[in-house]
């Protein structure tokens, strides 16, 4: 009765989304279909999209992790292991190929990773009757209606982990309080990133909160496979090397630019660019032939030749490999306007640090980073080769940013053991509850 009366409680927006996305429910075939053929399924797995799986779901409390992308997934890695220890099954999931790589490469055997359903609720129904999760935890910010409602109707606690609620976001759910508010309250606990993320929280109508830092800054350093390292930096050897990692579109043709500015001072300069999404590859290197410079692929087995100048590595997973063989890293989505990129992973593997302007996904750590002077801000081509050939030219002073970032990014951590300290009551009441089942 109590959650019957919650449901007519919902404003009308959720209600319409439930019966669209209910009729919705056969036209996924078409969608699965286009999806595939751009590459953004798995099509060996397509089917846990719709909620069907051939994994069984282990005997005992199981803990449910969703996150969206390659950045959740990394991020709570170490969350993972540390339930995992604990003796908890635990269920991981999420939405691109990419994250799906990560999740394979990184996460322990006792862990399972599945592609999130479709939020219609037909294909939420059959998830959630085959894994029955003891406890959800939804990873920063993304929050689908039916996916959440429909756990929490079936009692499943939901907590909010590493929550980030940037101010445009946050601007635009005031226009649709009700609806954030409904989603929000489903919610037992919403661990925020900031005390400013904990106020947007608490405003938007989330009921109890707490603020206990940015797990990405508590991440390992991403892994390289020994042989492919070696056989890199063989091929690289002694030339000049600088890097541009998770770039959008748009950032390509600076860092061409820069490529080409560079050059006269660094004959053998190598520019290593790995794109955010790696199937626009061929469309950078196609930018880099029509200005004139020599480009390749990672993706069709290759390593650098002598004579390229820019080196794609359109691949998942090896951003562990770009980070150990570049002094220095160009973040992306920071020209673009797209809020950047997490830049802890090639700090913690020694790389000096530059970025655009546009930071506002990781506000706090880009601020923290430049006022240490760990990292360098550039407005654009002209400035970042300015700054590259600096630090290319000075050693010690690049060595003395990525000093300053180490330094910075350690003073931030401690949000991993905060977490398992505010889950650890929940836990606790998953392995009563399993104890006198």
């Amino acid at each position: 009765m109590e959650r019957a009366i919650e449901r007519e409680r919902l404003p009308v927006t959720l209600h319409a989304y439930r019966v669209l996305t209910r009729a919705a429910a056969p036209l996924v075939g078409a969608l699965a279909a286009r999806r595939l053929k751009r590459g953004k399924e798995d099509p060996e797995r397509v089917l846990e999209r719709r909620g069907q799986t051939s994994v069984v779901r282990p005997l005992g409390p199981l803990v449910w992790i969703h996150g969206a992308s390659v950045g959740e997934i990394a991020a709570v890695v170490p969350l993972v292991e540390r339930i995992a220890s604990k003796d908890f099954n635990v269920l991981v999931t999420s939405g691109t190929v990419g994250s799906a790589h990560v999740a394979v490469q990184r996460l322990p055997s006792r862990a399972i990773h599945q592609f999130v359903p479709w939020d219609s609720p037909r294909f939420i129904s059959r998830f959630l009757a085959h894994w029955a999760p003891d406890l959800g935890l939804f990873v920063e910010s993304d929050l689908w209606p039916n996916l959440i409602l429909m756990s929490s109707d079936r009692r499943i606690p939901l907590i909010l982990v590493n929550g980030r609620l940037s101010e445009r976001s946050f601007r635009r759910w005031r226009y649709a309080l009700a609806t954030i508010g409904a989603m929000l309250g489903r919610f037992d606990l919403c661990l925020a990133q900031s005390a400013a993320d904990a106020s947007r929280y608490r405003e938007l109508g989330a009921p109890r909160i707490g603020t206990t830092g940015n797990l990405k800054l508590d991440v390992p350093e991403p892994p390289a496979e020994p042989r492919n390292l070696a056989a890199l930096r063989s091929a690289i050897g002694d030339r000049t090397t600088f890097a541009a990692a998770s770039t959008h579109p748009g950032e390509e043709t600076a860092l061409i630019e820069t490529h080409r500015r560079l050059r006269h001072g660094f004959p053998r300069l190598l520019t290593i660019v790995a794109p955010r999404h790696p199937d626009r590859g061929g469309a950078i290197v196609e930018i880099a032939i029509g200005n004139g410079l020599s480009a390749s692929l990672r993706s069709q087995s290759r390593l650098p030749r002598e004579a390229d100048d820019i080196f794609v590595v359109d691949t998942l997973g090896e951003l562990g490999l770009v980070y150990r063989v570049a002094p220095i890293v160009f973040v992306g989505g920071s020209l673009a306007s797209h809020g950047g990129q997490n830049p802890v992973e090639p700090i913690k593997l020694g790389a000096a640090i530059v970025h655009g302007p546009n930071v506002w996904n990781f506000a706090e750590i880009y601020s923290a980073l430049d006022a240490a002077h760990g990292a360098e801000q550039v407005a654009d081509a002209g400035r970042l080769a300015v700054r590259v050939a600096a630090w290319l030219r000075n050693p010690a002073e690049r060595n003395a940013v990525a000093a300053a970032a180490r330094e910075t990014v350690a003073s931030l951590g401690g949000a991993l053991d905060r977490t398992l300290a505010a889950l650890d009551p929940y836990l606790m009441q998953i392995r009563i509850e399993h104890s006198h089942a």
